[in-house]
């Protein structure tokens, strides 16, 4: 896979970016599942992977820290993927895992440089 479309900061394909210059760059996400481009992922610790963040996990991932830039399927093995690591976005086009929101994930993107913001219509 060839993630460099979506580095040059202007590829949004889902119109989440809402600011200037995001930040990207690759990672991997863990086998898991296929997760959508505006997933709200967080890190595990143990093994830096990338899965979507929930409140109910204890490996480190419960900790939202990235928004994934693009699509990857995950569901059969680990998948090359490029993330948002700064950057301001529209709220409304993101996906939450468990029981999260933009309000119960906005200050833990906010202290990775990734700002929420709602976009009116």
């Amino acid at each position: 896979m060839n993630p460099s479309y979506a580095t040059e900061g202007t590829f949004d394909p889902n119109g989440m970016v809402v600011g200037d210059d995001p930040v990207t760059r690759t990672i991997t996400v863990a086998n898991s599942a296929a997760l959508t481009a505006g997933a709200v992922l967080g890190m595990v610790t143990a093994s830096g992977k990338y899965l979507l963040s929930d409140e109910a996990a204890v490996d480190g991932s419960q900790v939202a820290r990235a928004i994934l830039a693009q699509d990857a399927d995950a569901s059969a093995g680990d998948a090359v993927a490029v993330i948002y690591d700064a950057g301001q976005f529209d709220e409304a086009k993101l996906n939450f895992g468990g029981t999260r929101t933009a309000d119960t994930v906005r200050e833990e993107l906010r202290a990775v440089g990734i700002h929420l913001k709602k976009v009116q219509a």
